[in-house]
C-alpha cells in the first residue's frame, strides 16, 4: 500500500471501484469498496493524488477525502473517456481515472466547498420552478384551446387565461373550469416561490461586492451576477478571457485541418446556465440599444448589427461580455464603456 502514488476512484450509489499505481504507472491495488468502507480505505493510504471524475457527489467524497490528507483531483468525464481500453465496466473507469490524473496537460475540476454548493442550489431549485410553471401554463393553455379561448405567447400572457377560468360567463364548461383552477392555484403557488427566490437573489448581490461589480457590465444584473459569482470557477483556473468564454461554450467549434480553418456553431460546453443566462443578458442590451452606450452608432455592437443576424449577434456579444466578466473577476476594477468613433 506504500508503494501507491495514485488512485483513481470511479464513484457509484454503493459499490465504489479503486484502482491504484506506483510511480511507474504500475498497478498495485484493484478492489471494490462498499459505500461505508471508502473513508476507511483512504484513512489508511498514505497521502497521494486522488482522482475522480467530477459529478454530482464528487465534491462531497473530494471534501471528505481531502480531510485526510489527500491530494484530490476532479477531472470532467469527457477528458477520462480517451483512456478507457476498450470495453467500460467500473475496473476499466476507475483505470482510466488514474491513467488520466498524472497527465501533465489534464485540466481539473475545483473541489466546491458546501457554502457554494448550497448557494448554486438556489439557482438549481429557481430553474427547475421556472420549468415547472412553463409546463403548467402550457397545459392551461392547451386545454384553453380546446374550448376556443385562446392567448399569446408569453408567461405574461397567462393571466388572460386566467381571467377566462375565473369568468363565470366564459365559454369554459364548469367542470372544466374547477380542473383548470387547480392550475391557477398551483401556477399562483410556484410564482410566489420564484419571486422569494428572486428577492433572495437580489439580496445576495447587494451584499457581494464582487456582484456589485459584475452588475456595471450592461446586461448583467443581480440574477446573472450571483450566477456568476456562485457557478463560476475562480479566474485563476483561467490564462486569458478567451478560456473563460471556452469554458462556457460560446466560442466556435472548431473542425480545421491541413491549415484550413472551419469554424462551425457554438461548442455549448461548459457551465449551461451560465451560458444561456449570459445569451440572455445581451439580447436585453440589443433590445434596449437606444439607451445603451455600447450600441450607439460609431460603436462594435452598432456595426455588427447592421451586418448580421440578430441571434449572431447576441451570441457574438455574449462571448464579449464573458470575456469582460473574466476581466474584472480577475483584475478587479469597475466596467467603462468604450468610446464610440465617429
Amino acid at each position: 500500500m506504500s508503494e501507491v502514488t495514485t488512485v483513481g476512484l470511479d464513484l457509484a450509489k454503493n459499490v465504489f471501484q479503486v484502482h491504484g499505481a506506483d510511480g511507474a504507472g504500475h498497478a498495485v491495488v484493484r478492489k471494490k469498496l462498499r459505500r461505508a468502507q471508502v473513508l476507511e480505505f483512504f484513512n489508511q493510504l498514505p497521502p497521494c493524488v486522488v482522482a475522480m471524475e467530477a459529478c454530482g457527489g464528487a465534491h462531497y467524497w473530494g471534501r471528505e477525502i481531502g480531510k485526510l490528507g489527500h491530494d484530490v483531483r476532479l477531472i470532467p468525464p469527457a477528458y477520462v473517456k480517451p483512456f478507457v481500453k476498450r470495453q467500460k465496466n467500473d475496473a476499466a473507469d476507475a483505470e482510466a481515472i488514474c491513467e488520466a490524473a498524472v497527465r501533465p496537460s489534464m485540466r481539473f475540476v475545483p473541489v466546491k466547498s458546501e457554502e457554494i454548493q448550497a448557494a448554486a442550489m438556489v439557482f438549481r431549485v429557481r430553474e427547475l420552478l421556472i420549468r415547472q410553471r412553463t409546463q403548467i401554463i402550457n397545459a392551461l393553455r392547451g386545454h384553453c384551446t380546446e374550448f376556443g379561448v385562446i392567448a399569446p405567447k408569453g408567461a405574461m400572457n397567462a393571466k388572460k387565461l386566467i381571467a377566462a377560468v375565473e369568468d363565470e360567463a366564459s365559454v369554459l364548461p364548469q367542470a372544466a373550469r374547477q380542473v383548470l383552477e387547480d392550475f391557477i392555484g398551483t401556477l399562483s403557488d410556484l410564482e410566489a416561490r420564484i419571486g422569494k427566490l428572486d428577492a433572495e437573489i437580489r439580496t445576495r448581490a447587494q451584499d457581494n461586492e464582487m456582484a456589485r461589480r459584475l452588475m456595471t457590465i450592461p446586461g448583467i444584473g443581480p440574477l446573472i451576477a450571483m450566477a456568476l459569482v456562485t457557478l463560476a470557477p475562480p479566474a485563476d483556473n483561467f490564462r486569458r478571457g478567451r478560456d473563460f468564454s471556452a469554458w462556457l461554450g460560446l466560442v466556435p467549434r472548431q473542425h480545421s485541418t491541413g491549415g484550413k480553418q472551419r469554424l462551425g456553431a457554438t461548442t455549448r460546453m461548459g457551465e449551461r446556465s451560465l451560458r444561456r443566462l449570459l445569451i440572455i443578458g445581451a439580447n436585453s442590451v440589443i433590445i434596449k440599444r437606444h439607451v445603451h452606450r455600447d450600441a450607439q452608432p460609431g460603436t462594435w455592437l452598432a456595426a455588427l448589427l447592421s451586418r448580421k443576424p440578430t441571434m449572431l449577434v447576441r451570441v457574438a456579444l455574449a462571448n464579449k461580455m464573458a470575456r469582460i466578466v473574466w476581466a474584472l473577476m480577475a483584475k478587479s476594477g469597475v466596467y467603462q464603456s468604450p468610446i464610440a468613433t465617429a
